[in-house]
């Protein structure tokens, strides 16, 4: 059997345990295993990968993800959300859709310094929810709000999954987070505008709060403060030299302490769940970049990455009909699994197709990120859906996914302007 009939029967074979719910890191390994064992012998495949997978654990870059998760669980417990929601109520809410709109306003800025759509969900959720309530908010714009206001967890820096792409791809992360970041806030954008649109034309969606006066409004600002500021340090610091990725999450971290322990809102309880829930976190992210290691190193033994791209840049078929078809592939593929594991399946594959058809890898990697993490709002997935019908056991699951649907306009819209003007990235390049 020739080695790409075996990539592609070992690519169908993690497909049906992925679909029997094995977790994406262990199908990943196991496939990848088996595949490299039947190409080799087992005794070349475990020195292979056991090679490859101790360079990847010995990496000094690698540290940054536990370090950006615990930034976020920190901020998390100092309240930094809760001052990010009321800042941006007191400017918009009163607004036909302004609590909605606060929402998502609130998640942009929960985003930089979270690094996750689901937290970035619960935790805007639990604020946001009763807040909509109490207005009398439809239930489907409540919850579709609080989802679609979670997915820029991903997008928006410090991105976990970003992390992952880079050390899987062997990017630069900073290169990566400053190249997400203006395309993240120009999503975040047209997400609000879609809001106060919508509720302009149907008030009764979402009526609009209690007018602010201007002095408590200015005032109000302070609480966005300590956000910028960790915000501005890291990135910031990244974006001008002074730091490694992996020294500004070590400074984003130590900097959530102080800001915790200033706000006298870091308790030992607290310090110590923050830790755990770390703990927890990291070592799904590095089970899931192992899987990644071991199944990239495998499908780079059938040589079917680098076959697939001689063989469609051989094809008498325009480059942007070739990017089309690769972005509806993360598309379908975000919706049916988790996207981060997705895109850690996919960037072995379609990555080097998308170096010899000639395209930036990082205007590249921000694209099928933003097309991926729709995937957390798109049925039969849905996990942010998920998260915010947990959160408000009176929301239906189909209310928040049908309350998601206008939001995939301003998605589509943002994916069209990014390909059509690629310059909106800043790639550096």
């Amino acid at each position: 059997m020739s080695p790409l009939a075996i990539a592609l029967i070992a690519i169908a074979a993690l497909m049906v345990l992925l679909l029997l719910r094995m977790p994406v890191s262990f199908g990943l390994m196991l496939i990848g295993f088996a595949g490299a064992t039947y190409l080799l012998t087992p005794s070349a495949a475990l020195q292979l990968l056991s090679g490859d997978l101790f360079r990847q654990f010995t990496s000094y870059g690698l540290a940054v993800i536990p370090l950006f998760i615990l930034m976020g669980q920190i901020t998390f417990r100092a309240g930094i959300s809760d001052r990010l929601y009321a800042t941006a109520y007191k400017w918009i809410g009163s607004l036909p859709g302004g609590v909605a709109a606060t929402t998502i306003l609130a998640s942009i800025g929960f985003s930089t310094v979270s690094g996750s759509n689901s937290a970035t969900t619960a935790t805007m959720g639990a604020v946001a929810l009763p807040e909509m309530k109490k207005y009398g908010y439809s239930p489907a714009l409540s919850g579709g709000s609080v989802a679609i206001g979670g997915t820029l967890g991903v997008l928006i820096p410090p991105s976990t999954a970003l992390i992952i792409i880079a050390i899987q791809s062997e990017q630069s992360i900073t290169r990566l987070f400053v190249a997400a970041l203006i395309p993240g806030l120009i999503v975040g954008a047209l997400l609000v505008i879609t809001v106060l649109v919508l509720c302009r034309f149907k008030p009764e969606l979402g009526p609009a709060g209690p007018k602010v006066p201007w002095g408590e409004r200015l005032r109000s600002l302070g609480g966005v403060s300590e956000a910028v500021v960790l915000f501005a340090l890291v990135i910031g610091g990244l974006y001008l030299g002074w730091f490694t990725p992996t020294e500004a999450g070590a400074v984003g971290a130590f900097g959530a302490i102080v800001i915790a322990l200033a706000r006298r809102q870091l308790t030992v309880a607290s310090m110590w769940t923050a830790v755990v829930e770390s703990l927890r976190i990291s070592a799904m992210v590095v089970l899931l970049v192992a899987g990644a290691v071991v199944f990239g190193r495998f499908l780079s033994l059938t040589r079917l990455p680098f076959e697939l791209a001689d063989a469609i840049g051989a094809m008498d078929i325009p480059s942007t009909a070739i990017i089309l078809m690769i972005i509806a592939i993360f598309l379908v593929g975000g919706a049916l699994m988790d996207a981060l594991g997705f895109l850690v399946i996919g960037i072995p594959i379609f990555f080097p197709l998308i170096l010899t058809l000639g395209y930036d890898p990082i205007w590249f990697t921000v694209i099928i990120t933003l097309v991926t993490t729709l995937g957390a709002v798109t049925p039969p997935v849905g996990v942010n859906v998920y998260i915010v019908s947990a959160l408000d056991k009176s929301l239906d699951v189909l209310q928040v996914f049908k309350g998601t649907f206008v939001f995939y306009v301003p998605y589509a819209m943002s994916i069209a302007l990014f390909i059509i003007f690629p310059g909106i990235i800043p790639t550096g390049s």
